[in-house]
């Protein structure tokens, strides 16, 4: 194919995922940051499965006010006619997975998986090594130990498409390494539209089950906003306020430090209650849009979309730990029960206009996750008989808004700009997280020895703790983007990128200590009386506060780039796609004072440098459908904010304390891959990939001390490689089944993929990795040769088996979905080295099937889905020889949804 026809067969390929309108799609900027966009979708797309008649068909492509005319085939298959190595998730291939969030459906994807929450992982290459975008610009993140935004964050509703490159092309920021996640919002519609949906579901673990809650802000909660009931008390308020420290007597008087102690437990969050009968759960959505002429050269487009959804789960887990190295001996056992509420609430609102060939688009998205946890727990420690009760009551908000404003325009016949802005913000506030332990001895000479009390000591007798965690992070990018096509076989790019990211984050840790003539009998009492003002005072509890070196901290990353990309027809049949990206980027993590007095160093971490990365794939059309693809790369990637700096700070989800190393540097990759593609029929094809990456200085976990702390460090080397397979087919069933109106307009679908991928690091006695404040900076002190990379599988498959309408919404489907065991934490370091923590996702079975229904005259949808068929359970362990510990080990539940939406 030469190179004009192939431009051609992108152009049209775009304008056909746009829908019918594709001067109002979310995006087509051939050669630009943002190219990562063209996979939008149509709408139609989400009614009724690809048509496969359309390609392949000569068209002819005329530009107005252009004596040239193109000739071209229409090629629907955006990863068949990209210059780089890609996977689309339409809307359609979205809807088949029946995925509730975008991580879920892009686990569907080859070589990807997902690892905790909507941690998206990329040819086994952890979040790190990830770039996701929202309609080609970057996103900030809520989670305080990462830069990576979670993918569960985004709702299916209002995610028209995604897009996953594997292959590194320097219109993308260089913080490249298994990939980049483009995710399009919906596209202002061609035509007038508005779909009305609700849907409930139920899990086999949760609903009908008991389970646990608590009161929380009361009315609201259900919503996912607070009512102000967890608004920061008043006293607590002046004492952040005077940069006073509430240990210090002399800052703060015994009065003071009561009235704030005082002030912080109540009912409403200290009192567990028990559910006998958990709800099932419910979600609802809507969206319109529609378009308008004004005058004879304007076209305007609006959309507007919204949801709700409220869901429910109990987990029943065996939580684990051992300080041996052969894990003979158990340092703590504890079965925990724990209830989530999840209430997210999102909202699309867009505008569209196009005017002659020029399109400015505005989109503004508001995502807001809520989870409101309640949490029990008895266990032991030590392997003694003493019994340790706990309890935690959390409440967590994550928030984004993203805003950005996107133009194209065609200055020229051969010359076109793209420019593009975006301001984004995420925060995640986590107020009152309390944590409360009480004790029974067991002992028969203790009169108190068969009843659980709380002696306020932080010791072997209970203690009480709350804390207040506070994050923002706001981005401001902008891009713009010059095309030049001098001549029919080359296409130059020249490109500009800004990019500055702030974040400033804070953790207040406070602790409730009792004197040692603390009476028997008031240590028995519920948390709410235990902590009430009046047993305060007239038992002189007093309040420390836990973590006084560094509880705060602000961070700043700043990315300026520019590149120069070509696209150049050698011949007919082989194009070259070659550029090379500068980036000069600077990254500052600083703590934040927040006491008058210095109680600790104001030193920061600062790293600043400069990188060029170039890129090439080269592509070798061998025969119509038919076509080879090689490519390399250079790409970095950063350390995470959090990382950077020595302060320690607790992850109440891991229930591990982290500290940073602010001697981590950038790890180096280089990429290589070599593809083989056949697209045998329309919307068919079949790929087999081989890939190989060398990471210098990659950045790894390691875990220390008799708290278990986990730290980072940059190891010697890393080698990654492996290979990956797919095949689409579909089977018309007419041929197979007869000629009856039931089979006439049906087929049968397959969709499979393979990955297998090998990883591991390169660490000898001679090598050296610097840790601050380490005593050793032996590289086998840390890290063991031929360690796999955290995260990676060596085996990942996907099988989708369906049946499905080619004029109706029809469907369906069978999904299988497979992933080895993995390492998701080292073990702890010593001589020996523990084994390593490892995950087991093993095999999940799903059904989803969907149908088109006339209700009236009023066309409607039903959606049926059946999740984790199999009963898979979630499996965190070590394992040396027989002894096994499990470290986060339950069961997960089946889960059954039905749904239903209409269209006006």
């Amino acid at each position: 194919m030469s190179f004009s026809s192939r431009a051609a067969a992108a152009l049209l390929a775009a304008t056909t995922l746009a829908g019918a309108h594709p001067a109002l799609a979310q995006g087509f900027a051939a050669d630009s940051e943002a190219d990562a966009a063209t996979a939008a979708a149509p709408d139609e797309a989400e009614n009724a499965p690809a048509r496969t008649d359309a390609a392949d068909e000569p068209v002819e492509v005329s530009i107005p006010g252009d004596s040239i005319i193109v000739t071209g085939r229409r090629d629907r298959n955006l990863a068949k006619s990209s210059d780089q190595v890609v996977s689309v998730l339409s809307s359609a291939e979205i809807a088949r997975t029946g995925e509730g969030n975008i991580a879920g459906a892009l686990s569907r994807v080859t070589g990807l998986s997902v690892v905790g929450s909507g941690l998206v992982y990329v040819r086994g290459l952890g979040d790190r090594y990830s770039l996701a975008l929202l309609n080609g610009s970057p996103l900030p993140s809520p989670e305080p130990l990462r830069r990576v935004v979670p993918l569960d964050l985004f709702p299916s509703g209002v995610i028209a498409s995604s897009l996953v490159q594997k292959s590194y092309s320097v219109n993308f920021p260089g913080e490249f390494g298994g990939g980049v996640i483009n995710l399009t919002t919906k596209a202002v519609p061609q035509d007038p539209f508005l779909t009305v949906g609700m849907g409930a579901s139920v899990d086999s673990e949760t609903t009908g089950q008991f389970g646990y809650t608590y009161r929380g802000g009361g009315n609201s909660d259900w919503l996912g906003f607070d009512d102000g009931t967890r608004n920061i008390p008043a006293p607590l308020a002046e004492y952040f306020a005077s940069g006073a420290n509430l240990n210090n007597p002399n800052e703060v008087s015994a009065a003071q430090n009561r009235a704030i102690a005082g002030s912080l437990v109540n009912f409403r969050n200290a009192v567990v209650q028990k559910v006998g009968n958990m709800p099932a759960n419910f979600s609802a959505s809507s969206s319109g849009g529609t378009a308008f002429d004004i005058g004879d050269g304007l076209r305007l487009g609006v959309i507007a979309a919204a949801g709700y959804s409220n869901k429910f789960q109990t987990r029943e887990a065996l939580q684990q730990s051992s300080l041996s190295a052969d894990l003979q001996t158990l340092e703590s056992s504890f079965r925990q029960v724990n209830t989530n509420q999840q209430v997210v609430v999102n909202g699309l609102f867009g505008l569209g206009a196009e005017f002659g060939e020029h399109r400015v688009r505005w989109t503004n998205l508001f995502i807001r996750d809520t989870i409101k946890q309640a949490r029990l727990a008895i266990g032991n420690r030590q392997q003694t008989d003493v019994d340790f009760l706990q309890q935690r009551t959390t409440w967590i908000e994550r928030q984004l808004f993203d805003s950005q404003v996107v133009g194209e325009f065609k200055l020229a016949p051969d010359l076109a700009l793209d420019v593009r802005g975006t301001y984004a913000r995420t925060q995640r506030d986590a107020p009152f997280e309390l944590s409360m332990e009480y004790v029974r001895t067991n002992e028969p000479t203790d009169p108190f020895g068969n009843i659980f009390v709380n002696r306020l000591n932080n010791g072997a007798r209970g203690d009480a703790e709350i804390t207040f965690s506070a994050l923002r992070e706001t981005l401001w990018s902008g891009g713009v983007d010059l095309t030049y096509r001098p001549a029919d076989f080359l296409s130059t790019t020249f490109g500009g990128y800004y990019a500055i990211t702030d974040r400033t984050s804070s953790r207040r840790n406070f602790l409730f200590v009792a004197p040692n003539n603390f009476p028997g009998g008031v240590d028995t009492f519920r948390p709410d009386y235990l902590l009430q003002p009046s047993v305060i005072n007239a038992f002189g509890i007093t309040l420390i506060e836990g973590d006084t070196g560094n509880p705060a901290f602000r961070a700043r990353l700043e990315n300026v780039a520019g590149y120069v990309k070509a696209n150049w027809a050698i011949a007919d049949t082989i194009s070259l796609d070659a550029g090379v990206r500068f980036e000069h980027a600077r990254q500052q993590v600083d703590p934040v004072r927040v006491f008058t007095t210095p109680i600790a160093s104001d030193a920061g971490t600062f790293l600043a440098r400069d990188y060029w990365l170039p890129a090439a794939t080269l592509t070798w059309e061998i025969r119509t459908g038919m076509q080879v693809r090689l490519s390399g790369s250079k790409t970095v990637a950063r350390p995470q904010f959090r990382e950077l700096i020595f302060q320690r700070y607790f992850d109440p989800e891991s229930n591990r304390p982290y500290l940073g190393n602010p001697l981590l540097v950038d790890s180096q990759l280089l990429n290589g891959e070599a593809r083989f593609e056949w697209y045998f029929a329309p919307e068919q094809r079949v790929s087999v990939a081989g890939f190989v990456k060398q990471i210098e200085k990659p950045i790894e976990a390691f875990i220390s001390g008799i708290d278990l702390t986990t730290s980072f460090a940059n190891a010697p080397k890393a080698r990654l490689y492996g290979a990956e397979t797919e095949l689409v087919k579909y089977f018309d069933t007419a041929p197979l089944l007869g000629e009856g109106a039931f089979w006439a307009t049906r087929r049968f679908v397959t969709v499979v993929n393979y990955t297998f991928t090998q990883s591991r690091l390169s660490v000898s006695a001679s090598d050296s990795v610097p840790v601050y404040g380490a005593a050793s900076s032996i590289g086998t002190d840390y890290f063991r040769d031929g360690d796999p990379l955290t995260g990676q599988s060596d085996h990942i498959a996907n099988l989708q088996l369906g049946l499905e309408d080619t004029e109706r919404v029809s469907q369906q489907t069978i999904l299988l979905t497979y992933a080895s065991d993995r390492v998701v934490s080292r073990g702890l370091n010593g001589s020996p080295r523990q084994p390593d923590v490892i995950e087991r996702p093993g095999l999940r079975l799903d059904f989803v099937a969907r149908e088109a229904l006339d209700f009236l005259g009023l066309p409607i949808e039903m959606k049926f889905e059946a999740r984790n068929l199999t009963g898979r359970r979630h499996e965190e362990f070590q394992q040396s020889g027989d002894n096994r510990v499990d470290v986060n080990t339950y069961r997960l539940g089946r889960v059954f949804s039905l749904g239903v939406s209409a269209t006006f």
